[in-house]
């Protein structure tokens, strides 16, 4: 009886605080909203009605019905597992402690041998890189023939290379010491002023032979005919590469590796429209590279003795030096027309004088 009056007791002076908050939160709200009606102009007579407002539930009220509530489910207890769990014996593990078995990892995962963990590759990106590389320069796919004598058609121009970068070296080490390595100054030089022209020749004749080769692939009707298109590579080729023989050797160099370069990119997109083997472009661009190489070491050789060796005369320079020398032989043999016209001119003139005479 005695917990009955005080639990109605409390539930009637709930209500009663609840009422009242309802009511004074009500009348607060209903003012309010007055006060925002007259602000905005929109006063009027029949506006001055407080409306009717939802009563306020408090918080605690729903704190109390949540708390009072039979059915919570945190309460209920597992008397089965809790049974079952005492019934079962703890068995020792004495391999499984360690002093740093219970000691999490700062660096590591824990329960995993650090041989496990996973190590992130820093040098994952150079690796792919090298990857392709070799992946390029391995010319798995290329026929064997055709690898052998591309290889073997690149050599001579890489020689010729190999041998001017020398004889720079020898020229340049003459200069500081005084005598060459293997070769005098005078040698070295003439040797160079014959390696320079076989060099480009030689690139003209390579540049001739890969525009030839499409010409081939038309016969061929490889990927189709496709006529002038095709034609045209064989003929632009060796008409850039065969003017450059008249040019100095710095000069002609220079543009022989952008005649390769150009052909190379003309190449790769005859692979793209298939008008050539799918290996092709690697196979060109292996060749590229040693010959496109080897006019930059010859550039750089020559430099390192532009001022210590005489130029060699280039064959514009032996044609007008040709031509030159045949404009002096045709003013001499004029001179000499000229003087035997004027002998004879005399001569006669000294015959009439006589005649006159007698």
């Amino acid at each position: 009886m005695l917990r009955y009056g005080v639990a109605a007791s409390l539930s009637r002076t709930s209500l009663r605080y609840v009422s009242s908050n309802s009511a004074r939160t009500t009348s607060n709200l209903a003012h309010v909203s007055i006060l925002r009606r007259k602000a905005a102009g929109f006063i009027g007579a029949e506006s001055r009605v407080p409306l009717a407002l939802v009563p306020h539930k408090p918080f605690n009220t729903s704190l109390q019905r949540y708390a009072t509530h039979p059915g919570n489910p945190f309460d209920k207890i597992d008397k089965k597992h809790e049974e079952l769990v005492e019934h079962q014996k703890i068995e020792p593990h004495p391999e499984e402690v360690s002093a740093s078995s219970s000691v999490h990892q700062v660096f590591g995962e824990k329960g995993i041998e650090e041989s496990e963990e996973k190590d992130v590759d820093m040098l994952a990106g150079v690796k792919a890189d090298f990857k392709v590389i070799k992946d390029t320069f391995a010319l798995n796919e290329v026929p064997r023939e055709a690898l052998v004598i591309g290889m073997a058609g690149v050599l001579p121009y890489l020689a010729t290379s190999l041998s001017t970068v020398y004889l720079a070296f020898d020229i340049n080490h003459a200069s500081e010491t005084g005598s060459g390595f293997l070769f005098s100054p005078h040698v070295a030089e003439q040797l160079l002023h014959i390696i320079e022209p076989l060099q480009v020749g030689y690139g003209a004749v390579i540049l001739s032979f890969l525009g030839a080769i499409h010409w081939g692939l038309e016969w061929a009707k490889y990927g189709g005919v496709h006529g002038y298109p095709r034609y045209a590579y064989g003929v632009i080729a060796p008409a850039v590469a065969w003017p450059t023989i008249l040019l100095p050797i710095e000069y002609a160099l220079i543009s022989q590796f952008c005649a390769f370069t150009f052909l190379y990119f003309a190449d790769a997109r005859a692979v793209v429209r298939g008008w050539a083997p799918h290996w092709y472009s690697t196979y060109r661009f292996v060749l590229t590279f040693i010959v496109g190489a080897s006019i930059v070491a010859s550039l750089i050789g020559r430099g390192q003795i532009a001022d210590q060796i005489n130029k060699l005369p280039s064959p514009a320079d032996r044609v007008k030096a040709l031509r030159d020398m045949q404009l002096d032989a045709m003013e001499v043999e004029e001179r000499e027309k000229r003087a035997r016209i004027a002998a004879e001119d005399e001569e006669e003139d000294d015959e009439g004088g006589d005649d006159e005479e007698e």
